[in-house]
């Protein structure tokens, strides 16, 4: 832990910077949830930047990790670093400057003011999708030291920028029974604020594209994990090729769980009453990537460094 912490501290500044501002705005927002009874949108209303605070220390902690897995400096993946954490700023200053104002932040047209900072919103998640691509390009050309994990950062970052692109539907959506000025919507096919699973809000009754956009953005997460645990638990086992092959199969079965899941949202259907075409659609996912899996695992190989005594 001590060593993790070492490490850390030679971190992307920037990022690192961002990460404990939004820690401090983590807290603010959860004594804002219990503290403040104000509702919005069907809830509270605090609870709108506190989740995209806990977001935004997840997704910086994890570009920091990924900047530190370069072999030398890059002044572009820095640069582009930096970027997103000055837009990230002012996606956040404007969420929580409308809560105070007691107004949403998305899809708000209302006023000249509300439609000029939703505006502002739209170019900064444009422009950090623009630095997270140059960050993905970067790393896509620098080798990395470990095969899985180098496929687990590159496909991370490529699954998390079809998470961000399954969000833009959702300033098209007008559903019936919205307020006069929205220009939006997460939800399909019902108005945003009705019955939501819990803390998530994603709707139970209607079509819900967060689910989707969440899901793409952990990708982040998601894939380094797998790569971590396929070392930890079965690197004594499998080689390194093998090991980055599941670690690609992994990253087109979550990239098509993405589409599946924006897919079903953009029908109008609930996450948790899928139809027949979604199940139908899931299964073959299932079955393609079971089927992939198998076929890596019986091309094996042996792990490297290991001596067989006989």
């Amino acid at each position: 832990m001590t060593t993790l912490r070492n490490r850390a501290a030679g971190w992307h500044r920037p990022l690192m910077l961002l990460v404990s501002a939004m820690a401090v705005l983590t807290v603010v927002a959860a004594v804002g949830v219990v503290a403040d009874p104000r509702v919005l949108t069907g809830a509270p209303i605090w609870l709108k930047p506190l989740k995209f605070a806990i977001s935004f220390v997840v997704y910086g902690v994890t570009l920091a990790w990924m900047l530190s897995l370069l072999p030398r400096r890059s002044r572009a993946a820095e640069r582009a670093a930096t970027v997103i954490v000055a837009v990230s700023v002012v996606e956040m200053v404007v969420i929580v400057g409308q809560v105070l104002r007691g107004t949403t932040s998305h899809f708000n047209g209302t006023t000249t003011l509300d439609a000029l900072l939703f505006d502002v919103m739209g170019v900064a998640i444009t422009v950090l999708f623009a630095a997270q691509f140059v960050l993905a390009v970067v790393l896509a050309r620098r080798s990395l030291p470990d095969r899985a994990g180098g496929y687990a950062v590159r496909l991370g970052l490529a699954v998390s920028l079809l998470g961000m692109l399954v969000a833009f539907p959702m300033v098209a959506q007008r559903p019936a029974g919205a307020p006069a000025g929205i220009s939006g919507a997460h939800s399909v096919g019902v108005p945003d604020g009705g019955p939501g699973l819990p803390l998530l809000g994603w709707s139970t009754t209607g079509g819900d594209l967060r689910v989707g956009h969440f899901v793409g953005m952990h990708a982040l997460q998601a894939l380094p994990l797998l790569a971590i645990l396929l070392d930890r638990f079965l690197g004594a086992r499998l080689d390194e090729l093998t090991r980055a092959r599941l670690v690609l199969v992994g990253g087109v079965a979550y990239a098509g769980l993405t589409l599946l899941l924006t897919g079903q949202a953009l029908r109008g259907q609930p996450l948790l009453a899928p139809d027949a075409r979604t199940l139908a659609a899931a299964g073959v996912l299932v079955v393609a990537t079971a089927t992939a899996t198998t076929l890596v695992l019986a091309r094996r190989g042996r792990p490297t460094g290991v001596v067989l005594v006989g």
